[in-house]
């Protein structure tokens, strides 16, 4: 093949994201071919001693994102197999350091990047014995988790679980709170180059600065210290990965890096900066599989994000739809907190602005802290109640959502978890289906 000629660039990504959509864009705009690894088009054929990947692509750019489902070895497992094939941007082994948290921090301290104190105990007396060595507040959070999802401030009382649910989790020592507005640093990294850069600030009445979160953002490229520059592109070289969104916090001594992320959204920093990544992606793609772009148009193409949907788009079946998940009137659901993990059923109320759950619940599962209080009025009346509102972790057919769910004696009601459009709206709801016996219809309560 020839520098002429054109590449097929193929996303393998079974998610619809902006990121996909602006990766696979950006590439037809650099005049190559592309191709959307979907489940409607994509399959593996051994044959004969002879393995095929359809459809047929020169290179793949990997944006399986596998932080956020409940099996994230099955879909790994799926790119491990299509590396073998053709070249591939993030490769298998280096997402599964990456998606892991204490495996990044372990192979960024084994190479010289410092990162916060961290301890991982199979045991939870061992992890509560050490509880004291991280302070009056640290963080505790899933090895495996996205968007601040399983990420918990403890104090020094608070009792942890070497799991949450069925995830790992761990203590971190918390760095650079102070007393102006949290916040820390995205990095996006590019075939060892910087794209751009943002601070994140936490929202209010939050700690967390993910953009997912509610997050506000602010340019941070043309300032970017050499120091924190340094460390982002080190910790990206030292996972192994392609591209990556290297997020970094400042302690009183300097810079720490806190995550390397594989499939970093580009919104917060489009937003902040006003550029993309997706044709620096685009373009490292294309020249891995021994093509060629002009440079000019790669920039030119950065300020601009172009999610529009792609002409790659492969067409649906009539048996493949993008429509949500349809979930019922009752549902089993999982709630996972700091010290627990407990299957409840519970009721879906589209009327609900917010996720309810039993206090006596909140506290068997160390639900919270308690990040504020919010004002919730009853459907059969004038009045309202305040309410504290907590951190949890609501499993849902197979999907994980972290939720700010507020915390009421539910004793005297059916179930002892409503949930609210904060979760079921990522659902179509069909109120024929319950999974329990029919029962009586409570009154619930929304909140204003």
């Amino acid at each position: 093949m020839t520098t002429t000629d054109s590449i097929t660039v193929g996303v393998l990504s079974l998610h619809t994201s902006k990121e996909t959509k602006a990766i696979l864009n950006a590439a037809e705009a650099l005049d190559h071919d592309t191709e959307w690894l979907r489940e409607e088009n994509t399959s593996v054929r051994v044959e004969d001693g002879s393995v095929v990947l359809e459809p047929d692509v020169d290179v793949i750019a990997n944006r399986m994102l596998l932080s956020n489902t409940e099996q994230p070895c099955e879909e790994l497992g799926l790119v491990n197999t299509f590396s073998p094939l053709k070249p591939m941007l993030n490769s298998p082994e280096s997402v599964l350091t990456a998606i892991h948290k204490l495996s990044t921090a372990g192979t960024l301290a084994a190479n010289g990047v410092r990162v916060p104190n961290v301890l991982l105990a199979l045991s939870s007396d061992r992890l509560n014995a050490s509880r004291h060595e991280y302070g009056d507040e640290a963080v505790y959070k899933t090895a495996i988790g996205t968007h601040g999802g399983g990420t918990w401030k403890v104090g020094p009382d608070d009792m942890v679980n070497s799991k949450v649910g069925d995830r790992y989790a761990f203590l971190q020592e918390l760095i650079g709170e102070g007393d102006g507005p949290n916040r820390d640093l995205r990095v996006y990294v590019v075939d060892g180059d910087i794209v751009g850069a943002m601070y994140r600030y936490a929202p209010d009445n939050d700690w967390r600065t993910n953009v997912a979160l509610g997050g506000a953002v602010e340019d941070a490229t043309d300032d970017l210290p050499e120091s924190a520059a340094e460390m982002a592109t080190k910790s990206a070289t030292a996972i192994g990965l392609d591209y990556a969104g290297v997020d970094l916090v400042e302690g009183e001594d300097g810079w720490y890096v806190l995550e390397v992320n594989p499939t970093a959204g580009f919104k917060g920093l489009y937003e902040a900066t006003g550029i993309s990544p997706a044709p620096y992606i685009a373009k490292l793609a294309i020249e891995r599989a021994g093509g060629s772009v002009d440079d000019d148009r790669v920039e030119e193409l950065s300020r601009t994000l172009d999610d529009t949907e792609p002409s790659a788009r492969p067409p649906q079946t009539p048996t493949t739809t993008d429509e949500p998940t349809t979930i019922g009137y009752t549902e089993e659901v999982v709630l996972s907190g700091t010290s627990g993990s407990k299957s409840i059923l519970a009721k879906s109320d589209t009327g609900a602005t917010r996720t309810s759950i039993d206090t006596s619940l909140a506290a068997d599962i160390g639900a919270g802290p308690i990040k504020s209080v919010t004002r919730v009025k009853s459907g059969s009346s004038k009045t309202s109640k305040s309410r504290p509102v907590v951190d949890v972790v609501v499993g849902v057919g197979g999907n994980r959502h972290t939720v700010t769910a507020s915390v009421e004696d539910r004793s005297h009601m059916d179930y002892p978890v409503l949930l609210g459009r904060d979760i079921l709206e990522n659902y179509r709801v069909d109120v024929s289906k319950r999974i329990d016996r029919d029962a009586p219809d409570t009154p619930e309560e929304e909140e204003e």
